[in-house]
């Protein structure tokens, strides 16, 4: 049941070492098999290595396991090794020898490369949509809040004037940067790689640019060394964008677990998003965003981890490379999971708007009280030293209007401007 199969038995203890994993994981790209499967075959047909009748029955089959795969009921038993073998089987099974042709002019090295090609660039256009969502609700809140003041912090100790709506729509402009990184990867692999084969092309006259146009990649990948390289390269890219999008939500959900603290007691969520202690009654954690920063750290170290993966690798396939499905597709599920759970619990956030009425924030307008002596003409240095000995001799008065009207300041956020950067991205 292996595409590679020569009919002689193989020890089920190396079977089992082999094939690992790839049965569960392949299922996420089934149906990216399927579609480049067809498009094959529509390639195939079109140089004339199919007839009429065999395009017909390939492309009836190969929808009603396109379908199958959608509802769910589509399996990959363990006597098939992936998912590659078990729809060549099928196809086989179903309609006799054109589904051995379909093989024609292929390996499995590009059907694994075309189909992960595909999934990434699905999924990375979801978290692209999934992170644009999120900015826009940031950007939301920051209106809604952006006159609610609140500590900013250096070293952990008490700054200047911050305010929800600059910390809301911080988070949003950061989401840009992470963007930036998307479409970065979306470039590496919005390029198709089939047609190359065991990774040096084909005797056969196939029609790379035929597929291409087919499976709506932006480009090809011509040269066919450096489509079987792209393997690795590819799901790096992916992991690179994924990880900086992971750094602001972790860095979001570190924010949030603060904020909800007693200590600090900024803000709140709704209590069906924390939970309890099963000693301590008046416990309400911030599990949700715990996880997410959890899930979003991990998913910051898998760049390294492909990397240690593929760094020494030579040109040409390796079975190492197999190895690259089981970080990346479950990090792509823990992030857009993360990126819908921030969405969630941060829709009926409420915003403690009194926090500046303890005393001890008191401080964070001395910087503000300075600059007020020097606009006055006073020495920057000389403000200084006074407001230094009016803090030390307990005779410190702050004013708490905030006056800043620079861009992206406290009174000038600038939130239109920064809507505009995120559509643009």
């Amino acid at each position: 049941m292996k595409l590679w199969d020569k009919g002689l038995p193989t020890d089920q203890k190396i079977d089992r070492f082999t094939v690992g994993n790839d049965r569960q994981l392949d299922m996420v790209i089934a149906k990216y098999d399927v579609q480049a499967t067809l498009v094959h075959a529509k390639m195939l047909y079109k140089i004339n290595l199919l007839s009429d009748k065999e395009i017909s029955e390939i492309e009836k089959e190969l929808n009603i396991l396109g379908r199958e795969i959608e509802k769910g009921v589509f399996v990959i038993e363990d006597r098939f090794e992936d998912i590659h073998s078990k729809i060549e089987y099928e196809l086989t099974q179903r309609i006799g020898d054109a589904g051995k042709r379909i093989h024609t002019a292929r390996s499995r090295n590009d059907q694994v490369l075309v189909a992960m090609h595909l999934y990434m660039k699905d999924e990375l256009l979801q978290i692209k949509s999934l992170v644009n969502e999120l900015s826009q609700n940031l950007l939301t809140h920051a209106e809604t809040y952006k006159d609610v003041l609140l500590p900013g912090y250096t070293h952990m100790q008490i700054a200047m004037p911050s305010s929800f709506g600059l910390w809301f729509s911080a988070y949003a402009e950061s989401f840009v940067d992470d963007l930036y990184f998307v479409n970065a990867a979306l470039k590496v692999v919005d390029q198709n790689p089939l047609g190359s084969a065991a990774g040096y092309g084909s005797s056969f006259p196939i029609d790379r640019e035929f597929t291409t146009r087919e499976l709506g990649f932006e480009t090809l990948k011509y040269n066919v060394v450096a489509a079987q390289m792209s393997r690795g390269k590819s799901e790096k890219s992916t992991a690179f964008a994924m990880s900086s999008v992971a750094a602001t939500l972790s860095k979001l959900a570190m924010d949030v677990c603060l904020y909800m603290s007693q200590n600090f007691d900024f803000m709140s969520i709704p209590s069906e998003f924390t939970t309890g202690s099963s000693i301590m009654p008046h416990k309400k954690n911030p599990d949700v965003f715990e996880l997410i920063r959890g899930k979003c750290n991990k998913i910051q170290a898998l760049p390294y981890e492909l990397n240690l993966l593929i760094n020494n690798l030579p040109s040409g396939y390796h079975r190492d490379l197999q190895l690259l499905k089981e970080g990346i597709v479950p990090a792509i599920q823990d992030l857009k999971a993360s990126l819908e759970m921030t969405m969630y619990a941060l829709k009926n956030i409420k915003v403690n708007k009194n926090i500046l009425d303890d005393d001890k924030y008191d401080y964070l307008f001395s910087v503000d009280t300075l600059n007020e002596l020097v606009m006055q003409g006073m020495s920057f240095r000389d403000a200084y030293i006074k407001i230094g000995l009016d803090i030390e001799n307990g005779q410190y008065t702050p004013e708490k209007n905030t006056k800043h009207s620079h861009s992206g300041s406290i009174n000038n956020l600038c939130l239109n401007k920064i809507k505009k950067k995120l559509e643009e991205v």
